[in-house]
């Protein structure tokens, strides 16, 4: 009888502790519709708001928080990503019958291949987009969004097109917004000059974003860095991967939308500050590994990561070398190495 009585007593305190946490998350929504998002301007950059922010925001009011976070520097309406994704439905339904050549213009026809191979793409990247949950399958609720909103943005930056992993930005957003308004964050945040840099795949600006990292790691985990260094493990083994996505391909997506609550607060930064959560909560496996094993073991990180745990490893990553900044080292790898023009 004891056991069970533990048992008993193990699933009331399971049961407590449930309430409580949903509790509080409720008690945060209040906080957050009632006193912060009114007055957002005024308040979003102070001290309450910002701790507040850190500790995750409640999923009832995480799509404004982001939107509003985000912003929209590109000045995108409803009616714009209505054009582009009206635009983009034409071009579905010309696709099969289409002639491949067009007097008019000679590369007619290798942009019309190039345009059926990017669509292609798409329906095969959303197939393989979070395929536990089934909702992005064919067939699946969120199935047609996820096309509109990669399609319209093919037609909105044509000059970027579709690149494989923006399956999964896109798919976070629509799990907490609207159609049209999950558009409007997601052509913002590739606007932003690292989701750009890796997005257009920039070599020379994606090895500037790693050599930064690399001072920051350095200076954070100086035993793990000379054994990566060692092993020839470079930094763009496992970050492409996790930038490139914003880690919802690659942390368990609960996990990857707390890490998107504090990059919309901080930006750029935060990505390398968990790249260097991640590595600090993982320091003692991965020290004791080789090249084949490390890189296995951070290209798949393992499935049960516990938030609060990471976020206790985040928050313990200095983001200062020699008093400087992660902008400011930033910038200055950036000046060093562009050619000066001369008069």
């Amino acid at each position: 009888g004891g056991l069970q009585l533990k048992e008993a007593q193990k699933r009331r305190k399971q049961l407590e502790d449930r309430c409580k946490l949903e509790e509080s998350i409720g008690n945060a929504a209040q906080t957050w519709n009632h006193e912060i998002l009114p007055n957002w301007s005024a308040m979003c950059t102070s001290r309450r708001v910002r701790e507040l922010w850190w500790q995750g925001v409640p999923p009832s009011v995480r799509g404004k928080v982001w939107s509003l976070a985000v912003g929209n520097e590109l000045n995108i309406t409803h009616e714009l990503f209505n054009i582009c994704l009206a635009r983009a439905r034409e071009k579905w339904k010309s696709m099969p019958t289409a002639p491949l050549t067009d007097p008019e213009t000679e590369d007619a026809g290798l942009s019309l291949a190039d345009r059926e191979a990017s669509l292609e793409l798409i329906k095969l990247d959303i197939s393989r987009t979070f395929p536990h949950l089934c909702i992005f399958q064919q067939g699946g609720p969120y199935y047609d969004m996820l096309h509109s909103i990669l399609g319209a943005y093919t037609c909105y930056r044509p000059d970027v097109g579709y690149v494989q992993g923006m399956s999964f930005i896109a798919a976070v957003l629509i799990l907490n917004l609207d159609t049209a308004d999950a558009f409007i964050a997601f052509a913002n945040l590739l606007n932003k000059p690292c989701q750009m840099a890796f997005f257009r795949v920039d070599h020379s600006l994606m090895l500037k974003y790693f050599a930064a990292f690399e001072v920051f790691f350095e200076e954070n985990l100086p035993k793990l860095f000379v054994h990566f260094k060692e092993n020839n493990l470079t930094p763009d083994i496992y970050l492409i991967d996790w930038i490139f996505t914003l880690y919802s391909k690659s942390l368990p997506l609960d996990l990857a939308c707390r890490v998107w609550d504090v990059f919309c607060r901080d930006g750029d930064e935060f990505l390398f500050r968990v790249a260097l959560g991640i590595l600090r909560l993982y320091e003692d496996v991965l020290t004791r590994m080789d090249f084949i094993h490390n890189a296995q073991f951070l290209t798949r990180l393992p499935d049960h990561i516990s938030p609060d745990q990471l976020f206790s490893h985040i928050l313990a990553v200095h983001m200062t070398s020699k008093n400087r900044k992660w902008g400011q080292v930033l910038q200055a790898l950036q000046e060093r190495n562009s050619p000066v023009l001369k008069r």
